[in-house]
């Protein structure tokens, strides 16, 4: 998602898997075996998948369609949304709008005198739609209600939301810049609550009229935010659950069983009993450590050193500092004094250096009821995005799928200890203490054969237990700091894994991989193997392109400790060189930095979102529809790389080629946009499609605070006051009223 993916807080050098490949490669029995394509199974040893809860079958799965019902768009660098023909949009809600009649309604000027609390978010993200029955309670099937709940990511474009800009105390018209850099001084309280508050989740009642039409619904009994003020309920194992609050102690609960709110909600998933978990992604950045303050103990720093939290006070000298400036409003107002997290008391009772470890969490919201919060600990702690259920299989353990959106960090797994039984579906946050509190958790090592394991984060594991970097005091310690702990263990090291999805067909599990700006040819591996240099207008270096990843369970088991995997796609231009469009891609599908995915259960196509900076030369973001495969359906590959006048080559394991007939761009979105979160009705004939921070370019200048405006949209495409720019959800459907996408 949005944010600076060049930042890398993992300096260990034991995960990536050159040196493993080079290995295998030397062996030539291997290396024969591998350059004939058979490596993925004959060394993995591990059987093709069924329909996943038939227990495993030795049949492939024959994908269910064969062509795309649409002709793809061609690229575009307007201000404005462009679908392929016989499709249309509507906006359904977007940033400001209000949830209750209360408060007037937005004025896109910056006017508001609201805190924002009872407005929807800005940076629309992840989203899904629950069902709302005649009883009004979670419905397992379609009705003409739901809520519609969403993830609202970063305060990139707050400057927005404000009459001239963002401001300090006591100046005229000073301004803060983008995220992560504010001038110093104190900030105005209103401007602080607006930009706390668009953070979070947004629910939402839509309903879905006679002409098939989908509207939000004004002063619901539904309508709520959760915003970084909420207070939520820790939770964890109960043989752990006093560690872990021990973390999570600070002035505002001194027991640490309480915290408040959620913050830069990214990626999603959704439970099989019905609730939401939003992801808290780039957590990391809102704190600060001012001039002066009283610096935190040498575990704390080496914690927060790895998650990049202000780890110590901010130098006499520097002019500027992290985070949004919202301790300054008033240092003894708890609502601002949170985001300094320097020890300004005598213990962590007395002050918030715990604060940044009550954030990074999997929180599950029941979207039909006002029930608290809760955020699942047991699932680890880091900047996730995704946390995607495996088809459930009754009696048998769940697995969630996650992953750490960063360069060079991790995919995750947890399995619960409880078995699935249906009738927990509308059990709400209850069904979610039996299934989320109790489990174990792992991080994925990709191996160069096209296996691989999954690693146990446990203080009983040796490595963890004796990992010289950061010493583990209990299992609290492992699940709190858990990019430690894989790292410990010997995880690979990614391309910044963001969302994850499960095709509902055979339970495969995809992940983007959106891009790595310091990827090297010494650091390429068989599941990470491009490097190179992009040659046209961006010139970004690393991987810039991104790819999509790919894996199936040993016997389609949750509770697998192995899995098979190969690349699906390769993002890229083109006319890029053969060893970067490893894809073959075309003018109708290029894409790059994979960000959004989404397996749709009507149709059975994945759709695939991007947020990029290195094709935005050539298009604005995009969302592509893709017919998937399965694991194993293509042949090993070596990439040859070319960085840096350094060259190496790289086996990897490439999917079948999709072509034109199976994989189209659908969708580009206006400037400076990213596309991201998707939802569909049941019957398949309606898109949600949220369009992020058009715009991201514009910032105030000058000053009398003007605005110089990248983007207009949606205000150019006849929804609300024209002017800023401002995230929306789209609502696509057909004009022939048929099922997106298919042909």
């Amino acid at each position: 998602m949005s944010h600076d993916d060049s930042l890398d807080c993992n300096p260990s050098a034991n995960e990536h898997f050159s040196a493993v490949l080079e290995r295998s490669l030397q062996d030539p029995s291997r290396r024969n075996l591998l350059r004939g394509g058979m490596g993925l199974f004959a060394l993995s040893s591990l059987p093709l998948l069924g329909a996943c809860g038939d227990g495993g079958s030795d049949t492939p799965i024959t994908p269910t369609r064969t062509s795309l019902g649409f002709t793809a768009v061609g690229k575009s660098i307007l201000d404005s949304v462009v679908l392929p023909a016989g499709y249309t949009f509507s906006v359904l809600h977007a940033s400001g709008d209000r949830l209750t009649s209360s408060i007037p309604a937005y004025s896109n000027k910056g006017t508001e005198t609201d805190d924002w609390s009872m407005r929807v978010g800005d940076h629309h993200d992840g989203m899904h739609l629950f069902y709302i029955g005649n009883d009004g309670k979670f419905s397992a099937t379609e009705t003409s209600r739901a809520v519609l709940a969403m993830n609202h990511e970063s305060s990139a474009d707050s400057h927005f939301l404000h009459l001239r800009g963002q401001t300090s105390a006591g100046t005229d018209g000073k301004k803060f810049d983008q995220f992560g850099s504010w001038d110093l001084g104190a900030r105005p309280e209103l401007e602080a609550l607006k930009e706390i508050n668009l953070h979070g989740v947004s629910l939402v009642e839509v309903r879905k009229g006679g002409d098939g039409t989908w509207s939000y619904m004004v002063d619901s009994i539904y309508n709520r935010r959760v915003t970084p003020q909420t207070p939520a309920r820790i939770t964890g194992p109960a043989a752990h659950l006093a560690d872990i609050q021990a973390f999570m102690v600070t002035r505002y609960d001194t027991q640490g069983t309480t915290s408040r709110g959620t913050i830069n909600n990214c990626g999603y998933g959704f439970t099989p009993w019905g609730t939401y978990l939003t992801c808290e992604e780039n957590w990391s950045a809102y704190w600060c450590m001012p001039q002066g303050s009283t610096a935190v103990d040498d575990k704390t720093v080496a914690s927060r050193i790895r998650y990049g939290v202000a780890s110590a006070p901010l130098a006499d000298n520097a002019i500027k500092s992290s985070g949004q400036g919202w301790h300054t409003v008033d240092p003894q107002d708890d609502r601002f004094a949170r985001w300094d997290v320097s020890a300004r008391g005598a213990d962590a009772s007395a002050d918030f250096r715990n604060e940044p470890n009550t954030f990074g969490f999997n929180v599950e919201i029941d979207p039909v009821t006002q029930t608290a919060p809760a955020k699942r600990a047991a699932m680890g702690r880091f900047k996730h995005e995704a946390a995607v259920v495996g088809i459930p299989v009754a009696g048998k353990p769940l697995a969630f799928y996650q992953g750490c959106d960063e360069v060079n960090e991790y995919i995750y797994k947890f399995v619960t200890t409880a078995n699935w039984d249906a009738t927990d579906v509308g059990g709400g946050i209850a069904a979610g203490d039996k299934y989320l509190n109790e489990g174990k958790l792992y991080a994925a090592k990709f191996n160069a054969d096209g296996s691989g394991d999954w690693l146990l984060l446990d203080i009983s594991v040796p490595a963890i237990s004796g990992y010289a970097t950061y010493t583990f005091a209990n299992q609290a310690d492992v699940l709190v700091n858990a990019r430690h702990a894989a790292t410990a263990a010997g995880a690979t090291k990614m391309d910044r894994p963001e969302w994850g999805a499960v095709n509902p067909a055979n339970g495969e599990i995809y992940f983007a991989l959106t891009n790595n700006k310091t990827r090297t040819v010494a650091t390429t591996s068989a599941a990470n193997p491009r490097a190179y240099k992009d040659g046209d207008g961006k010139r970004s270096s690393g991987n810039p392109n991104g790819h999509i990843i790919r894996f199936k369970e040993e016997a389609s088991a949750s509770t697998a400790s192995t899995f098979a995997w190969d690349v699906f796609l390769f993002g890229a231009e083109e006319d890029s060189v053969v060893d970067v469009n490893l894809s073959n891609l075309t003018s109708s599908n290029s894409f790059s930095s994979p960000d959004g995915l989404w397996f749709s259960k009507a149709t059975g196509i994945c759709w695939i979102q991007t947020d990029d900076s290195a094709f935005t030369d050539e298009t604005n973001c995009m969302l592509l529809a893709a017919i998937p495969g399965q694991v194993n359906d293509g042949s090993m590959i070596t990439v040859n790389n070319t960085l840096s006048d350094l060259t190496g080559t790289q086996d990897t394991f490439i999917g079948a080629a999709l072509g034109d007939a199976k994989l189209r761009r659908f969708l580009v979105a206006p400037k400076g946009a990213e596309v991201t979160g998707l939802a569909e009705s049941a019957d398949g004939k309606t898109l949600f499609v949220n369009i992020q921070h058009p715009g991201e370019g514009t910032a105030a200048i000058g000053s009398a605070n003007d605005f110089t405006f990248e983007s207009q949209w949606p205000g150019n495409a006849n929804y609300g006051v024209a002017g800023r720019p401002r995230s929306a959800t789209l609502v696509i459907s057909r004009t022939d009223g048929g099922k997106i996408g298919a042909a």
